[in-house]
């Protein structure tokens, strides 16, 4: 048995597993997420900002000493769109490298297909015709996959953060901002997903932020539950309820709401109006919901990388920027 540690840098939050992995299986040592929003204005400047790499590093510094004080032996950092949309995203990621003694990987859109299909599979099999859809802040993957692989995937730039700051400029969001939301991710998914996967599509399996968030929230739930969050199924109809509640109320009062991170509030809008289109358009009733996701499959490319050395992260690894 091998333990390792996985952080994921995602367009809307930081996240960490600390995990002890073993022909396969993931055993959770320790999981935190903390909503840092590093894709803030890359939409529409190109460009990760100094504010958001302040909150990134502040968390990878915390993260650096569970890692440690948890005896991690491998470490892997994942990026997705938020760094690989902005022109100073590599040079973030080789900061990240040096100043915490990281391994860091810029993924791909196929790489994140990949290691989600990867990551929802470590504790099952799916179906035939399953589509994976994994909702981030800066993009949305979708995988068509079956118990042998993956047979089809994209990356869309529509995610909760990207969409928020296009379209949704009121508090709470007008009616035809919310329309100019959806009408932006239907028309994508026309553009991009092709007729044989939409037509064959016979269930479909959600990962990410949004998705348990909504879950939870379907749930009732007083405190974030991870266990009753994963397997839930979120029909097409209380997607529809859970939009009309959460657009109906500003930020201030959704930050309110239990069980939703107060900070995931802001885009929170956004990205269930991405998963009701994405359900609708794949003609299904219902998504289920899973907690494994790209995350493990991280946790499970680690294994892959040599061990770290005594010593070799820097002392920047140890301060606050």
């Amino acid at each position: 048995m091998t333990r390792v540690a996985a952080v994921d840098l995602g367009t809307n939050s930081t996240r960490l597993l600390v995990a002890d992995v073993e022909d396969g299986d993931i055993q959770d040592v320790v999981r935190e997420t903390r909503v840092t929003r590093l894709g803030e204005g890359v939409d529409a400047r190109g460009k990760l900002l100094p504010l958001p790499i302040a909150r990134v590093r502040n968390v990878l510094t915390d993260f650096r000493r569970t890692i440690e004080t948890l005896g991690a032996e491998r470490t892997l950092a994942i990026a997705t769109s938020a760094i690989r949309d902005a022109d100073n995203g590599e040079s973030f990621l080789g900061e990240i490298e040096w100043s915490y003694g990281f391994a860091t990987r810029l993924l791909t859109g196929h790489d994140e297909a990949l290691l989600t299909f990867r990551g929802v599979t470590s504790d099952r099999r799916v179906a035939d015709r399953t589509v994976i859809v994994d909702l981030g802040g800066g993009s949305t993957e979708l995988v068509a996959a079956d118990e042998d692989g993956v047979r089809w995937h994209d990356s869309l730039d529509m995610g909760s953060v990207r969409l928020t700051e296009r379209f949704l400029h009121s508090d709470p969001p007008t009616g035809s901002e919310l329309d100019a939301c959806a009408n932006a991710v239907r028309a994508l998914l026309a553009e991009r997903v092709p007729d044989g996967v939409r037509a064959a599509a016979s269930t479909a399996i959600g990962v990410a932020g949004t998705i348990t968030s909504v879950a939870a929230l379907d749930l009732e739930l007083d405190d974030y539950d991870r266990e009753q969050v994963h397997g839930h199924v979120l029909t097409l109809d209380a997607l529809e309820r859970q939009l009309e509640r959460l657009a109906s109320i500003p930020v201030e009062e959704r930050r309110g709401i239990r069980p939703l991170d107060p900070e995931r509030a802001p885009v929170i809008v956004a990205g269930v109006a991405i998963v009701r289109e994405i359900v609708d358009f794949l003609g299904l009733d219902a998504i289920e919901v899973s907690e494994r996701d790209i995350l493990d499959g991280a946790a499970l490319a680690a294994l892959d990388l040599p061990e770290s050395e005594e010593g070799a992260a820097p002392p920047g690894a140890y301060t606050c920027c």
